[in-house]
């Protein structure tokens, strides 16, 4: 397992992207791994000391670029390894 970065936003970059780069980062580096639950969203507003709103950009982000998928009722996931040149799954409704 690689070691995570730790969480320190940089000048003029988006805080939401920062929190989606720095979860990328734990994913990465095997911290969170395939099918991992993620925290919920306002317990991960707490750990990154932001607004509930801005984890739930960050979260948004992270469904784009295919890192996580969110099921309704149940949660939100990291989204599972994909060979390359895949597409991301599309996530459950």
């Amino acid at each position: 397992m690689v070691d995570v970065p730790e969480f320190r936003p940089q000048g003029h970059e988006l805080l939401y992207v920062a929190i989606a780069d720095h979860i990328v980062a734990r994913i990465d580096a095997g911290e969170l791994r395939p099918g991992a639950r993620l925290a919920p969203e306002r317990e991960l507003a707490v750990e990154y000391g932001v607004a509930y709103l801005t984890v739930r950009r960050a979260m948004q982000e992270l469904r784009e670029r295919g890192r996580i998928l969110t099921v309704h009722g149940k949660g939100t996931f990291v989204a599972p390894d994909q060979p390359a040149g895949e597409p991301p799954p599309a996530p459950d409704r």
